[in-house]
């Protein structure tokens, strides 16, 4: 007895495909139809995925390393730094009369009255008097600064982004090698601060006045307490922004590329402003070595961080050590913002580089 296919196809012989096309044709159209028929059945079946618990924060996985060449770094830091410091110097300048003790024109004042003093006797162009030096010395450092930074970190944190004890190290780190390349033009910068035209022409009349009258230790006569106040500055501070980033990206972690920018220069700017506030009396001790005998204000014999502090003591109280602490923060609060900003800004920059270098387009 024949078996005969349900399959069969119907005969018309005005079709002009094959039995053979028919049939396969016929079996595809049934697949599909129990495809459909499953699938909607599978979507309105009992399944259901589980619904996350109200506090639920997908996890953001920050890579401690960028990716980036050691080169890459350095450029990165150094622009960073000369944007931030040329940006904020006239705020510096008035830190600098503020902090400067002695005989100097402007003395235990506020912000308003040492601004105003500064342009009555200058000009504008008074709170501009050693940004040259800033400049020159800002770059360098502060591409040696981020670029040990994030060798450091590398090395310290191993493959956990969160250890802070790493950051800290790291960041003391950095200091000691960026300060020993920024305090020779920190010391001329400030000292052209201060001093009117008659006293130093530019920078380079400054360098060999100073080598001729001080010599070269005077470049470094602040450099043990720069590294003390930096040290803890530092260290307060890449602690802080790591933190305050790593916060700021997890409170909304699916905008993080959006909004690169704001969480950078807030991180930055909280870091910045907490960091000053707390090394601010280390600051002004750094200032009056770097400035005695400039102006009128006081030379020490010795540069013993003690022997300064008495002497701010006994001519201005605990205040004394605080001096300036307002411009200083007004100063590191947007200045680390900017820093950062830029900072990550021309990191992300090469990270692109490398990853068009990479995929060869």
């Amino acid at each position: 007895m024949a078996i005969t296919s349900p399959l069969k196809p119907l005969q018309n012989p005005n079709c002009p495909y094959s039995s053979f096309q028919k049939t396969q044709f016929f079996s595809n159209s049934l697949f599909l139809m129990a495809t459909e028929a499953t699938t909607t059945n599978f979507q309105n079946s009992d399944f259901r995925p589980l619904p996350q618990p109200p506090d639920f924060h997908p996890e953001v996985i920050v890579s401690p390393h960028d990716g980036l060449h050691f080169w890459q770094f350095m450029i990165a830091g150094s622009v960073a730094g000369c944007v931030e410091h040329m940006a904020m110097f006239p705020v510096d300048t008035v830190k600098t009369h503020m902090q400067a003790l002695g005989s100097c024109p402007i003395k235990s004042v506020g912000v308003r009255h040492a601004l105003r003093s500064i342009l009555k006797s200058e000009g504008l162009p008074g709170l501009y008097r050693g940004i040259g030096a800033m400049g020159l010395g800002a770059g360098p450092a502060h591409a040696v600064y981020f670029s040990v930074y994030e060798v450091c970190k590398k090395y310290f944190s191993g493959e956990n982004p969160n250890n802070s004890a790493a950051h800290a190290v790291s960041g003391v780190c950095a200091t000691v090698a960026s300060d020993a390349v920024f305090t020779p033009m920190d010391t001329v910068k400030q000292r052209l601060q201060l001093g009117n035209s008659a006293a130093y022409r530019g920078v380079f009349d400054c360098v060999k006045k100073v080598l001729k009258e001080e010599g070269f230790g005077a470049f470094y006569a602040s450099y043990r307490t720069t590294v003390l106040m930096n040290a803890p500055y530092t260290a307060v501070h890449f602690t802080t922004y790591e933190a305050l980033k790593r916060g700021l990206i997890e409170i909304s972690p699916e905008s993080v590329s959006d909004e690169r920018v704001i969480v950078h220069a807030t991180a930055g700017a909280l870091a910045g402003a907490s960091a000053a506030v707390i090394t601010t009396p280390l600051d002004v001790v750094k200032t009056q070595l770097q400035c005695q005998g400039v102006c009128g204000c006081d030379r020490f014999k010795s540069s013993s961080i003690g022997d300064v502090v008495k002497t701010i003591m006994r001519k201005d109280g605990y205040k004394g050590l605080m001096r300036g602490w307002i411009p200083r923060t007004l100063f590191h609060a947007p200045a680390a913002a900017i820093c950062w900003s830029t900072y990550e800004a021309a990191k992300a920059f090469f990270q692109e580089i490398n990853a068009s270098s990479e995929s060869g387009t």
